[in-house]
């Protein structure tokens, strides 16, 4: 099993969606070529997500270093400010490793509410029954 790494791509002075539509297929290839056993495009309204399991960071950094790779992130719609790499899924997914449980306090038990009686009992209890 590999490990997952990004590259967040913002919107620019064209739509990242544009970016991703005209490169994604070249950065897959070459994903492929180093090793790539899954990917998965996100699009959002700020840009775009290219999730990529790879074998290992050294494989992430030579795939990144790569010509190819390289041109293809020289022409994101923003290159000063709208490119992110790094290791980990996309966006707000999270940790890496899914959260264990904590334990409950207590095993678990909570007190139970007391049972409510009728609301008619009650309130033939309360009110003097006046018969005439």
């Amino acid at each position: 099993m590999g490990e997952w790494f990004s590259i967040e791509v913002l919107d620019g002075s064209f739509a990242a969606r544009l970016w991703a539509e005209a490169h994604g297929d070249a950065l897959i290839w070459r994903a492929q070529e180093h090793g790539a056993t899954d990917w998965s495009w996100h699009h959002h309204t700020w840009g775009v997500v290219l999730e990529v399991e790879l074998p290992d960071e050294s494989v992430w950094e030579q795939f990144l270093a790569s010509a190819p790779v390289q041109a293809v992130l020289e022409a994101v719609p923003s290159p000063t400010f709208g490119l992110i790499t790094y290791r980990g899924r996309g966006g707000s997914s999270g940790a890496r490793q899914p959260r264990k449980p904590k334990p409950v306090a207590g095993a678990g038990a909570v007190a139970l509410p007391l049972p409510v009686e009728d609301d008619l009992t009650d309130l033939y209890r309360r009110v003097p029954l006046l018969i005439g």
